[in-house]
C-alpha cells in the first residue's frame, strides 16, 4: 500500500472561549454557586459575574484566589485569559485584514507560494497575514506607503510602474537574502578596485565565482544576491540601498548567457557607484533614462575598453576570440557578446559562449 502524504494546516478558529466558560464549568462541578465562591475567594458576586460573561479579565490576584477555592492552578487561570484575549486581538486582526484582500490580486501569490517564500494556504485572510509578513509590513496602506507612494515612485525606475505588484516581490525576496549577508561598511574605493579582480572571475565557472564575488563585495559593503526572475518582471537586476552603508546589487540570470550576467552585473555597479543611495534602480534592458545610459557605458568600458572594439569587430576565427580574451584577462564569452554588439552577426562564434542555469 502507497502511503500518501497529506498537507496539513494550522487549526485557526474563528471564536474566542472566554475562561469564564472554564469557570462556570468548574463551579458546576463542584456543585459550587456563584454566591459561595464570591464568599470563599472574598470577591463579589458580581465579579464573579462579569468573569464568567467574559466581560471582566481574571487578573493574577483573582487566578490566585481562585486556586485556592476551586484547586486549579493559578497558572492555568492566566493561561486561560492570556489565550483568550490573543484570541480576541487576532479575530479582530481577521476583520482587519479582509479590507486587505484586494491588494492580494496584486502580489504573485502563486509564485510566492511556489517558491516557499510564504506556505499555502486555502484561507484567503491567511494568505494576506503571511504576504504582510514577507513584506515586513502590517497593513496593505503601509505597503502602499513604502512601494507606491508618489515620493517613493520618483526615485524608482520608470520601469516598475507597471507591475508594482510584481516588482516589489522580487526586490522584497533580494533584500530578505541581502539581510543575511554579514558586510563592511561601504567603502567605494574598495568597491571601484575590487571589480578589476571580480572581472578576471569570469575566466572560471559559477561554482567558483559566485562565492568569491559574493565575499569580495561583502568586504567592501555591497550584498550581491541572485533571485530568479519573476514571471511578470523580466529583468536583469536591480540595485538598492538597504542602508545608508550597505547596497545590495540584485542579479536575475536573464538571458542566461555569461555575457549578459557579467554586463548585468558591472552595470548595477556602476550605480552603487554613482547614483543616490535614495534610488532603486532597475535594468530593464530600456535606455529612457541618463542613469541606465550611464550605467551602461560603465559597464562596457570596464568589461572592453572602447579601444578594443575594431579589433573584435574584425574578428573572423574562434582563435582571435581566444586571444583577445586572454590579453583583456576574460572569458571569451564577453569578447562574443561584444561582437555580437558591435556586428549584429548574432549567430556566430556562440559555442565559445557560456550558458547559466539555476541549480
Amino acid at each position: 500500500m502507497i502511503a500518501t502524504k497529506q498537507k496539513r494546516y494550522k487549526f485557526e478558529p474563528d471564536y474566542a472561549v472566554a475562561p469564564g466558560e472554564t469557570l462556570r464549568e468548574t463551579m458546576e462541578s463542584l456543585a459550587m454557586s456563584q454566591k459561595e465562591l464570591a464568599k470563599r475567594t472574598e470577591l463579589t458576586v458580581q465579579t464573579l459575574n462579569r468573569i464568567v460573561k467574559g466581560e471582566q479579565p481574571i487578573s493574577y490576584e483573582t487566578a490566585n484566589r481562585l486556586e485556592f477555592a476551586t484547586n486549579v492552578p493559578a497558572s492555568i487561570w492566566n493561561n486561560l485569559e492570556s489565550n483568550y484575549r490573543e484570541q480576541l486581538v487576532k479575530l479582530k486582526e481577521r476583520d482587519r485584514l479582509k479590507k486587505d484582500l484586494k491588494w492580494l490580486d496584486s502580489i504573485p501569490i502563486k509564485e510566492l507560494i511556489e517558491r516557499q517564500i510564504i506556505p499555502s494556504s486555502s484561507d484567503k485572510v491567511q494568505l494576506v497575514r503571511d504576504t504582510l509578513k514577507f513584506y515586513g509590513v502590517s497593513s496593505a496602506d503601509s505597503w502602499y506607503d513604502i512601494w507606491e507612494q508618489p515620493a517613493i515612485a520618483a526615485r524608482r525606475s520608470p520601469c516598475f510602474e507597471s507591475r508594482p505588484g510584481a516588482a516589489s516581490a522580487w526586490i522584497r525576496i533580494g533584500e530578505l537574502n541581502a539581510q543575511r549577508i554579514d558586510c563592511n561598511e561601504f567603502n567605494s574605493k574598495i568597491f571601484r578596485s575590487s571589480l578589476t579582480d571580480i572581472r578576471k572571475l569570469s575566466k572560471s565557472n559559477p561554482d567558483h565565482f559566485i562565492p568569491e564575488m559574493v565575499d569580495i563585495c561583502a568586504e567592501s559593503g555591497v550584498a550581491v544576491v541572485l533571485t530568479p526572475r519573476l514571471k511578470k518582471v523580466p529583468w536583469s537586476g536591480a540595485t538598492k540601498w538597504l542602508s545608508p552603508n550597505k547596497a545590495m546589487i540584485l542579479l536575475s540570470l536573464r538571458g542566461k548567457f555569461e555575457d549578459f550576467f557579467w554586463f548585468s552585473f558591472f552595470h548595477e555597479a556602476g550605480h552603487v557607484l554613482h547614483d543616490s543611495k535614495k534610488d532603486l534602480l532597475i535594468n530593464d534592458g530600456t535606455r529612457k533614462d541618463d542613469r541606465e545610459i550611464r550605467a551602461d557605458e560603465f559597464a562596457a568600458d570596464l568589461l572592453i575598453p572602447a579601444k578594443y572594439n575594431s579589433a573584435i569587430s574584425n574578428i573572423r576565427s574562434n582563435s582571435e576570440v581566444l586571444q583577445i580574451a586572454e590579453k583583456l584577462e576574460i572569458s571569451p564569452g564577453i569578447v562574443v557578446g561584444r561582437y555580437h554588439h558591435l556586428t549584429r552577426q548574432w549567430k556566430l562564434f556562440n559555442r565559445l559562449r557560456n550558458k547559466f542555469q539555476w541549480a
